[in-house]
């Protein structure tokens, strides 16, 4: 829980929020929206996608204004349940869907391949807050939209909502002073991820969408622009941040890409390459690999049974599945540590003013001694010790060592094995109770490693928790069958009361990385496809939770 001093800035920015909420609770037009919400599969994960919104207003059946419409009330509902919302579009957003319409009734033509999409957004939207959590970036509105924005509004979509993040961006659980902690949508006992947690939680870049069992991409650096999207630390290029898209099918990412992938529609992009989406033809036979231990901390019985299944339903479709286990993990983490905290983090604190911390427990070189010299942990210990302050010196033999790192693993990996892709965990848990990034910020490591390599990744939904099938055997129990980090593995696993505990968890998602080499974002979307028809109609996504659960959420 936080305690910030700049109490009256926050209860005012929540009360416009509710105002604002409240004056759209009532629907306006057409109350019956099951059509528009089954068009993007918000009650099925089946063949329906958000182009069959765009067919539906090019044939003249809908409006993009009843399709907004529908859209609003959901989001009310689902901010209801998981407070994953902050600024409220919804006025900016009925103009633009007006005019989207008068344009088709006058021309007969859709404006793009997005028009009438309602989207949500975490980047900067004209005249709205971006906050990073911080109580000291209220009252501080974008001046323009951020570049991402401007594409959208040009291929047809409105934004309509923004959606929470966790404070400074800098863990995976949801949760800041400013409008508080976002939970997941299938269980409020546990976090929705982070720092997409509140867009993972309205549609229910790989831990959010994990955690709510929905599919994004994270591309690699350059595909889509960030101009305009406000950071804590925005002079930061040794570990490049980047925007993707989350969604409720595979078709809705690619949808998105199409559109948005080289796209300089606007006269603001340069930060883009310009390669726009380009069509992949696959072989009929493909090549995986796949873990379910990256050496570093194994995965629990849950997450490791969504990889095998996967691979299973694969192998049964022709693909060839090769076991292998990805170099030096804790190397890469060791590298992205220090890298992340050459300054100490005091530019990302800067911006903290009277807003408390988020409790991380950062660990002192003492506790890493510890952790090395009783706990025989030198993983753990060789991750702790990067971090700190470090001169120029320091800093560029950090970013020399990221690039060796890179070397090595396209060698042993990507080149040794010729690999077309890998499957592997999102994070050795399935999903986090709030408050458990505290303690185990570590477990992101699954996805930190292809952020050091700036590879695209897609997250697929699998399977749903199943307490029986998901227990702990000896393979966890006992500690000599652990090859990582051994101080987080007894956490996890084998102390009194182990932090894995799957009967909480019972029917919550679980869920897969597809993982590329870099730049080919067409082939992991396309890849993920070859997953998603593989593993079948598994009742994935939150539209299948959503339809269980009609009676509570029916419009």
């Amino acid at each position: 829980m936080f305690f910030a001093s700049n109490k009256h800035v926050i209860d005012a920015k929540r009360a416009e929020q509710s105002r604002r909420l409240a004056e759209s609770a009532v629907a306006k037009g057409n109350t019956d929206h099951h059509a528009y919400l089954w068009a993007t599969g918000a009650f099925n994960s089946t063949d329906d996608d958000p182009s069959d919104i765009v067919a539906n207003i090019k044939q003249g059946k809908w409006t993009s204004s009843e399709v907004l419409e529908a859209y609003i009330q959901r989001a009310i509902k689902a901010h209801a349940l998981t407070n994953c919302l902050t600024e409220i579009l919804f006025d900016e957003a009925r103009l633009q869907a007006k005019e989207l319409d008068a344009e088709f009734a006058a021309t007969n033509k859709i404006r793009g391949p997005l028009h009438g999409i309602p989207f949500s957004l975490k980047v900067g939207h004209r005249f709205y807050d971006s906050t990073a959590g911080f109580s000291e970036w209220a009252n501080q509105p974008a001046a323009e939209h951020a570049v991402m924005v401007k594409q959208i509004i040009a291929a047809g979509g409105i934004p309509f909502v923004k959606t929470n993040v966790p404070q400074a961006m800098l863990t995976f659980e949801c949760n800041n002073p400013l409008w508080g902690r976002s939970v997941n949508p299938y269980n409020p006992g546990y976090t929705c991820g982070g720092s997409s947690g509140g867009e993972s939680a309205l549609l229910a870049l790989r831990i959010p969408p994990a955690y709510c069992g929905i599919y994004s991409l994270k591309p690699g650096f350059g595909r889509l622009s960030k101009e305009g999207a406000r950071g804590p630390c925005p002079g930061f290029e040794g570990l490049r941040s980047v925007t993707g898209p989350m969604a409720r099918s595979v078709k809705d990412l690619e949808l998105f890409c199409r559109a948005l992938f080289g796209s300089r529609e606007t006269d603001t992009v340069y930060d883009i390459t310009p390669l726009p989406y380009r069509d992949v033809s696959l072989p009929e036979k493909l090549k995986f690999g796949y873990y379910t231990s990256d050496g570093f901390i194994k995965a629990s019985p849950a997450t490791k049974r969504a990889v095998l299944e996967t691979v299973e339903e694969l192998r049964k479709q022709g693909h060839e599945c090769i076991e292998f286990t990805p170099p030096s993990v804790h190397e890469a983490i060791a590298i992205y540590v220090s890298i992340s905290s050459a300054d100490a983090y005091k530019i990302m604190l800067s911006h903290l003013g009277p807003d408390p911390m988020a409790r991380l427990r950062f660990i002192s070189s003492f506790a890493s001694w510890v952790l090395s010299t009783f706990f025989g942990d030198t993983k753990a210990a060789k991750v702790v010790t990067a971090a700190g302050a470090k001169g120029y010196g320091e800093y560029a033999n950090c970013i020399q060592q990221r690039n060796a790192y890179e070397t090595a693993f396209y060698q042993q990996v990507w080149h040794k094995y010729a690999f077309d892709g890998i499957i592997c965990p999102v994070q050795a848990m399935p999903q986090l109770p709030n408050g458990g990034a505290t303690d185990f910020s570590p477990l992101a490591a699954a996805t930190l490693l292809y952020n050091v390599l700036d590879s695209p990744v897609g997250v697929v939904p699998v399977t749903w928790v199943d307490p029986e099938k998901d227990k702990l055997t000896d393979e966890w129990l006992v500690k000599k069958n652990s090859e990582g980090s051994s101080f987080m593995e007894d956490q996890l696993y084998r102390r009194k009361k182990p932090f894995y505990d799957p009967v909480p968890m019972k029917d919550m998602p679980i869920t897969v990385q597809v993982v590329g080499k870099r730049w080919d974002e067409e082939k992991v979307i396309a890849m993920m496809n070859i997953v998603d028809k593989a593993l079948g109609d598994r009742g994935s996504g939150p539209g299948a939770y959503l339809a269980v659960c009609w009676s509570t959420l029916s419009l």
